[in-house]
């Protein structure tokens, strides 16, 4: 892709500069366009089709965006949304689109009556319509093959950040200065160069190892609106190992496998088809049985959640703030990694707008409005993932194992009830907080007991094995 550079750019506006031009980098250029000229500068040369890149390693395997993160992607970009589905995108609807086991073992109801919807298509399709939008805005210069090496300023205010291109270097002002460089941030080391503490960071590692392949729709089950299959792992049995589908665009399926230590796929494709048929339900396994495979085995261990509390800073510089992947990640089994980034944006704009950029302190408000979408995102990652053996160097507490069987209380409860199927998915998707899951219309369905029987099967219909095995 081509350096864009903004023709009629507004000279009055102050400029903020983004590091990373991926998906984090593209939400926080919509969300501060607004009120900047943005410069976003970029390590790697983005591609112009929907194509793989070097500085994107978990572009190949399985994503979506929750309905708590659509939302935000229709504040920040309006229209995008429709754009991705008019490309080959599709939206989901959870459950009634979806044939999902629960980390418990509980299979979901394919219940109808809920709003929410999750957004599925291959990683590279997303980023390419995003950033086709979000460059299209002549106030937005891209700033290509370009590694940011460190923040000018002091403990108290960034004013700029220092750039190599090739073998020069440059220094670019800036009003404001947003890391959104993902997993290779280098802000805790820029900060302690400040003179700013060592951030606190956290880890809690599940030991899981991802192996994904492209299929080729089986049947004719890209002539239908083919559900997403997910058999989620169960930490409570380990290994704990699961896998998706994910029916994506031009026919295809995203599979990804997943095991935790001692029990991990591998990159041998004779080995893949065999290793869903041994999860503890066979259904992904089956449905592949007669599917072709487009490319090889791509594996990886890059799972574990790690979180930075830059919120905690008692002093943080004004003109400075971290976003996505660079303060938190998380186990790729949840899928909440887009949501996160795009509702982080969302968190900056809105603080933006109710208040004067300029005033002292101003960035310290816009980092602790980030990490709101982040404590929500990490509490249902690490409720899980803590309980394998392991994932962190002190056990589970008892309170977080008894929040850990509540949660399998409700999940029980809306695999049955679609009221309480309701208030779960308002948490799972990132659009309330925890504490929903104390309303009454999961409580009163969980006291009262099941309106329906638990399944004991995957409920794929006899369309849809019928089209997968055809």
């Amino acid at each position: 892709m081509p350096d864009r550079t903004g023709a009629r750019t507004r000279v009055r506006q102050p400029t903020a500069v983004i590091v990373g031009g991926s998906a984090t980098g593209l939400f926080a250029a919509a969300a501060l366009v607004e009120f900047f000229n943005v410069v976003i500068v970029e390590r790697d040369a983005l591609p112009d089709a929907p194509e793989r890149r070097r500085g994107l390693p978990q572009g190949d395997h399985a994503h979506l965006v929750w309905s708590g993160g659509v939302s935000a992607l229709n504040e920040l970009v309006p229209g995008l949304v429709d754009e991705l589905v008019a490309s080959g995108a599709r939206l989901t609807q959870i459950m009634g689109d979806m044939v999902s086991r629960a980390p418990n073992e509980t299979w979901f109801r394919r219940f109808t009556s809920t709003h929410h919807a999750n957004l599925v298509c291959s990683r590279h399709l997303f980023d390419h319509v995003l950033r086709q939008r979000v460059l299209k805005d002549e106030r937005i210069t891209l700033r290509q093959n370009a590694v940011a090496h460190g923040l000018e300023g002091d403990a108290t205010s960034v004013r700029g950040v220092r750039i190599r291109t090739g073998n020069s270097t440059e220094t670019l002002d800036a009003a404001l200065v947003v890391d959104a460089s993902g997993r290779g941030s280098q802000a805790p080391r820029w900060l302690r160069d400040l003179g700013l503490p060592q951030v606190r960071e956290a880890t809690v590692n599940a030991g899981v190892r991802y192996a994904t392949r492209l299929f080729e729709a089986p049947g004719r089950t890209a002539d239908i609106a083919f559900p997403v299959v997910n058999v989620q792992a169960n930490p409570a049995k380990p290994p704990g190992q699961g896998g998706v589908i994910l029916p994506i665009e031009n026919g295809r399926w995203i599979v990804t496998l997943s095991g935790t230590r001692g029990g991990e796929p591998t990159d041998d494709p004779d080995a893949f088809v065999e290793f869903a048929l041994g999860l503890s339900d066979p259904v992904i396994g089956e449905l592949l049985r007669s599917a072709r495979p487009l490319g090889p085995v791509l594996t990886s261990r890059s799972t574990a959640n790690r979180r930075r509390h830059y919120e905690e800073f008692r002093r943080w510089p004004d003109g400075f703030v971290v976003l996505g992947d660079a303060v938190a990640r998380y186990n790729p089994t949840y899928g909440h990694g887009l949501t996160v980034a795009a509702q982080c944006a969302l968190a900056v704009r809105d603080t933006l707008r109710s208040g004067n950029f300029h005033s002292p302190g101003t960035a310290r408000h816009l980092q602790r409005a980030a990490s709101r979408p982040v404590a929500a995102a990490w509490s249902l990652a690490i409720g899980q993932d803590a309980l394998y053996p392991g994932a962190t160097d002190a056990p589970p507490r008892p309170l977080d194992r008894l929040l850990a069987r509540y949660l399998d209380r409700c999940v029980n409860t809306g695999a049955t009830n679609p009221r309480a199927l309701g208030a779960l998915l308002d948490v799972m998707s990132l659009e309330r907080a925890p504490s929903r899951l104390f309303a009454p219309d999961m409580i009163w369905p969980m006291l009262l007991g099941r309106r329906k029987r638990p399944l004991t099967a995957p409920p794929l219909t006899e369309g849809e094995m019928h089209a997968a095995l055809s």
